[in-house]
């Protein structure tokens, strides 16, 4: 279910990682409205080109591109980086704790989704679940699960992710939110 005039690939080059740090900090919560935030969601990590040129080297970026031009990313990051930004520590640390079917969260292959932003003119139409089938097509065979987390006040995510299979495992608080541990099994 891939949107039609868009084209779902690797970043490739820094352009397309300069593209993909552009649209992070025009959705950052710290820097659109709370009403904003309610109607299009927002992300709340920010990434440095230098991290996310390692994380596209060990694993590459999963993006959508309309020509040139960067219609949403949905990032990589395998659980080697789990100590590259601190304000996910947390999630590293409970996923240690987690059961999953029966088994610790750690037991089983996984990596977790970065991050996932789609362009605003191109959302409601299909690019946040074709960036995810294609992370799917590009990673099953490797992994068993895909791990996120998203802010449960961030509902219009949540619900996106629900819609394309994620499953809810738990749920905690740091200092930056309440946060809603999402799983999308693969097996």
């Amino acid at each position: 279910m891939y949107a039609k005039m868009i084209r779902y690939t690797t970043a490739a080059t820094d352009d397309d990682l300069q593209q993909i740090l552009a649209l992070q900090q025009q959705n950052l919560a710290k820097i659109i409205t709370p009403e904003q935030q309610q109607e299009q969601g927002f992300v709340t990590v920010v990434h440095t080109l230098p991290l996310l040129q390692q994380m596209n080297a060990a694993a590459p970026q999963i993006i959508a591109k309309d020509g040139d031009q960067l219609a949403g990313y949905a990032l990589v990051m395998p659980t080697s980086f789990r100590s590259f930004i601190p304000v996910l520590q947390p999630m590293f640390d409970l996923l240690d704790t987690l059961e999953y079917d029966g088994q610790l969260v750690g037991s089983y292959s996984y990596y977790v989704m970065g991050q996932i932003c789609v362009v605003e003119k191109y959302r409601g139409q299909g690019v946040f679940d074709g960036l995810y089938q294609y992370h799917r097509d590009r990673l099953s065979a490797d992994f068993d699960l895909c791990v996120t987390e998203v802010a449960t006040r961030n509902t219009r995510s949540l619900r996106a992710h629900q819609r394309v299979g994620f499953t809810s495992i738990a749920e905690y608080e740091d200092e930056t939110d309440r946060w809603c541990v999402i799983v999308w099994d693969w097996r």
